[in-house]
Formats: structure tokens, sequence, C-alpha cells
């Protein structure tokens, strides 16, 4: 991999940002400067970095002039006003946020499923919802098989989605709720503790959130396949960390679970946890901390010709985020397209 980058992390101390940090220590990512970036509000704040302390800086013109490519860990709003400032000081962009992921001329990429788009890139490559990277992992290899008609997808998604606020809203009614205390939402539309909520942002179209639908029109763009019928529910739980997704799909030729099941064996970034009898299947709590899309129930559709049926969990924070953003980062590295 080439040496030398200088690479800038915008939202280092959210807790996305704070993964990135992470994930570039554990991957020995390769940067010969690194810049923390974030609201001016934090500037002069410190961050650990190996065996380094990092002053927290400001995200503006001089930072990127200073910087080769720059992971964005920030909002919408905020992806839209930095990124062509970043852009015009020759800094290549990879966003997390939904700001550019729909823009024709912004690859949106998957490196398991589509790492030759980075190549394509203008300034800017997004970087794709959590939940649709953790699907797209799991059903692209059956689609190389067998090709995909249509998705049925019902996901299961923890309070960490909401971020820092998400978590602390969990933990706090949970302990309302065994004090006998009255709960109060504040983050989420109703009581999220020992509860389950069938609406992640706002209802956009067709009684659809926007949430369900990034999953529509983000899979299409990723998987190359524009007409892919995509039917999504998503669900807010109770848990901490991790998605899960309960995914049924119509192959367009026939395919047996115990075909699907070795092709996802040997599937990049995929590890297949498949044996009910001995209760072993996906779950949230082994499969935080990991940057693996852990893949398990795979069956046949009993009610449709061509159908399978799967249960899949991945760490939203690191493959849905932080990792594969790293992931597109080594990329540009070792293609030299920054």
């Amino acid at each position: 991999m080439a040496s030398g980058v200088r690479l800038a992390v915008v939202g280092a101390t959210g807790a996305v940002g704070q993964e990135m940090l992470k994930v570039l220590e554990e991957r020995d990512f390769p940067a010969a400067e690194l810049l923390c970036l974030a609201d001016p509000s934090e500037a002069g704040s410190k961050l650990k970095f190996k065996d380094q302390t990092l002053t927290v800086g400001v995200a503006d013109a001089q930072a990127f002039k200073q910087s080769d490519l720059a992971l964005f860990a920030v909002g919408t709003d905020v992806s839209r006003a930095l990124a062509p400032l970043a852009m015009e000081n020759d800094c290549v962009v990879i966003d997390n946020s939904y700001a550019f992921r729909l823009d024709d001329n912004v690859p949106l990429v998957v490196p398991e499923v589509n790492a030759a788009a980075a190549a394509s890139h203008q300034g800017i490559i997004a970087n794709p919802n959590c939940s649709t990277i953790i699907m797209v992992v799991a059903i692209n290899p059956i689609h190389q098989a067998v090709g995909i008609k249509r998705v049925v997808v019902s996901t299961y998604q923890a309070v960490s989605g909401a971020g820092q606020a998400g978590l602390e809203e969990l933990d706090k009614q949970v302990r309302q709720y065994l004090d006998k205390v009255p709960v109060t939402p504040q983050v989420f539309q109703h009581q999220i503790a020992f509860n389950l909520i069938p609406h992640i942002d706002d209802f956009v179209e067709e009684n659809y959130t926007r949430e369900e639908m990034k999953m529509v029109w983000e899979t299409r763009k990723i998987m190359g396949v524009p007409d892919l019928k995509v039917a999504p529910t998503a669900v807010r739980v109770p848990v901490f960390r991790s998605h899960s997704e309960s995914i049924n799909i119509e192959t367009q030729r026939p395919l047996e679970a115990d075909e699907a099941r070795r092709i996802l064996e040997s599937a990049p970034g995929v590890i297949v946890l498949d044996d009910p009898t001995a209760k072993i299947y996906p779950m949230p709590w082994f499969t935080s901390n990991r940057d693996e899309v852990f893949v398990g129930r795979i069956r046949q559709d009993i009610t449709l010709d061509n159908g399978l049926a799967m249960w899949v969990a991945a760490d939203q924070i690191r493959k849905g985020a932080a990792t594969n953003s790293i992931q597109i980062a080594e990329i540009v590295v070792q293609q030299n397209l920054y």
C-alpha cells in the first residue's frame, strides 16, 4: 500500500469519528499526517491516536489545503457546506452523510460489492446508509450467482444508529422502567425500552420512511440494478449496538439453500453462522465490534419458487459507517485516486 497520504477526519469527536480513529489504528492506515477536525466549539480539545495526543482543529480551507483525503463523519447539512470547500483545496472527500449518495456524479461504494466505482469519483465518494451496506454485502454474492428480482427486508436497528443520544435514552429508560418511574421519550418517537418502534426518520412517500427508501434507492445504485424491487420496513429495537435484518429474496434462477450457503461462505466480508440445531445464528450481542457481516438461518422460502430467506447481523457503527469508509480510503490510496 502506498504511504504518505495526508488524512483528515472531520467530525472526529463524534461517535463515528471516534470509531474511525479506532479503525484507522487497527488497520494501520498509511497516513503520513492525521488531522482531527470538528466544530469550532470543540477546537483545542484532545484526542488519543496510537501513542499520540492530537489537538482538534477546525474544518476550514486551511485544514483541507493540508489534507489529501478527508473522512467526513458529520451530518448532511455540514457535509453539503464543507465538501465543496475540501474539493476546492484538492482534498478528496469520503462522506458518511446522505448528502451526495444519489448524485449521479458521486460513486456510492461498498468495497465488497462495487470497489471499482471509486475510480470514477470527481472529488467525492459517498458511504451508503448502514442498513444498506449490511444488506448488499449479504445479497450481492447471490445476485452475482443467479440474479435477484425482488428483496423484502425488515431491519432491527440498534439505538446507537441515533448516536450517543440514542444510547443514553435506552440506558435511562431501562432504569426508569425498572424503578417504576414514568418514561418520557426525548430522542425517539415513543418509549424504546422494552419496545419496538416501526418508525425511523420521516415518512416521505407511500407511507415509507426515508430510512426505508434509502435502502431502495441506494441498493439499486450500488448493485447496478435500477429496477430492482426492494420492499423495506425499518424498525428501531432496544439493542445498544449492531443492526439485524430479516431478508427474503426472489432469485431469477433456482438456488438451493445449501448452494447459497456455500456461495456466502466464500464471499468477501461475510461470515456464515448457520447451524440452528446447535442454536448457532447471528445476533447483535457478538457481532458488535466486528467488521464482517454475519449471515445465518439460510433457508428456502416455502411459499415462493426461487425464494430464499436469511438472517443477517452486523455492527452498523463499524461496517455500516467507519470501517466501510476506511476501506474506501484504502482503495483511494492503493490506486492513487487522490
